[in-house]
């Protein structure tokens, strides 16, 4: 079990450390003092260190950290499920609850440093039940806001019902009560650990959900919300930085643009806004494809911008152009309003201009010859299919040839 405690609170740090949040710091006070607690109740430091601490202090050890962790466990509970903010009476709970225990847990405290062996061994059993009431406080605190609609506090209740069971354990070993043998203290000591491993994953699950709520709400300026990519000014921003970086390392600069001619087609059948799912999952793709090192952007709702870099080292702009117009032209499914599914087959016209001296264009010039090569290739598919050529046109234009490629000298656009 002390192994087991270890290794999560050493998870716990590095989480503090990474992220360093308030609800990272809270995971690891809680690992720490209720962890500490545990360890103390199945006797292990008075066998491993004896005569170590005076007995009065041990017994005042005893007989209040239990429930002063509980109070801490519950506090931070009544934060993990949305504190007042969200229902009033789970705050109530959580928070009342928390005050109470930590009265109790100093009461007992000092009762316990006074107290004789014999006195201690019914202070004890008292504090024992009133970690046992903890556990359940926070049981009923959890399936309340399970049954309000908290998808991750049905998890923290089953938690809560392995804090029960651990804490009877615990205790039993603390008042030698008998007839528990080996297996008793194994099955608890398992259940402590599973009892933390839960709380540590279900803290840093809510940790992370809400890392993502505060980066949707904080969305910067320049971002399509849809997506997250950057739009307008912000994109040719990045775009142009990206052409000085491939100049200064005397590469070359591949911009793609990617037309989805049929964004809007499933509007009618789907319902409006379903093109938003459409350009969040095509962005996906696209970022995916390009990787983290290449410029992406929306320029319009239907088109998007793609820079890559390459040099005589890392030449594989077919390759890459190659992989975006299979991955972004396969079938995706969307869901209407009313949950039905739809299959949207996307329909793309690439434009590709490559840039022998990228420091010298301008990047709003690049994409409108882009978008003129992708407009001519689209004319190219239709005409292709007024004459007869193919009874379906393809899902995206044939690769680049070496022609697509123009140098930036003054006047190419």
């Amino acid at each position: 079990m002390l192994g087991g405690l270890l290794t999560l609170a050493l998870v716990a740090l590095a989480d503090a450390l990474f992220y360093r949040k308030s609800g990272s710091l809270r995971n690891l006070v809680f690992i720490l003092v209720a962890g500490t607690s545990c360890v103390v109740m199945s006797g292990l430091p008075g066998v491993l260190w004896p005569g170590l601490l005076p007995e009065w202090m041990v017994q005042g050890i005893k007989g209040s950290l239990g429930p002063l962790a509980g109070a801490l466990a519950l506090y931070y509970l009544g934060i993990w499920l949305g504190g007042n903010r969200e229902d009033r009476m789970v705050f109530h709970i959580t928070a009342w609850g928390a005050i109470a225990l930590c009265v109790a847990g100093v009461g007992l405290g000092l009762l316990s440093m006074l107290a004789t062996p014999t006195e201690f061994r019914e202070l004890l059993l008292a504090t024992g039940i009133v970690n046992f009431a903890a556990a359940v406080l926070g049981l009923i605190a959890a399936l309340r806001a399970a049954a309000l609609g908290d998808p991750l506090a049905r998890w923290m209740s089953l938690a809560c019902v392995a804090l029960a069971t651990t804490v009877v354990g615990l205790y039993l070993r603390g008042l030698d009560v008998p007839g528990f043998g080996l297996g008793t203290w194994m099955a608890t000591a398992f259940i402590a650990v599973l009892y933390f491993l839960s709380c540590t994953a279900l803290i840093i699950l809510r940790n992370r959900q809400q890392r993502s709520l505060t980066r949707l709400a904080g969305l910067k300026a320049g971002a399509d919300p849809a997506t997250g990519l950057p739009t307008g000014s912000v994109l040719l921003t990045e775009v142009e930085h990206a052409f000085w970086r491939a100049a200064r390392l005397h590469g070359h600069s591949t911009l793609v643009y990617l037309n989805v001619r049929n964004l809007y087609e499933l509007g009618q059948s789907a319902g409006h806004g379903v093109e938003h799912q459409i350009q969040a999952a095509l962005a996906a793709r696209i970022r995916r494809t390009a990787g983290f090192r290449c410029v992406v952007g929306l320029y319009e709702p239907r088109s998007f911008v793609v820079v890559i870099f390459s040099d005589k080292h890392h030449d594989r702009v077919s390759e890459t152009v190659n992989r975006l117009r299979l991955m972004v032209g396969r079938p995706l499914a969307v869901f209407a309003r009313d949950q039905a599914r739809h299959e949207f087959l996307p329909q793309l016209s690439l434009g590709v201009v490559t840039l022998i001296h990228p420091g010298r264009a301008a990047p709003l010039d690049v994409i409108h010859e882009a978008e003129r090569r992708a407009v001519i290739r689209e004319e190219q598919v239709k005409e292709k299919e007024r004459q007869g050529g193919q009874s379906q046109p393809p899902a995206s234009p044939p690769p680049p040839s070496v022609q697509d490629s123009i140098p930036t000298e003054p006047a190419p656009f």
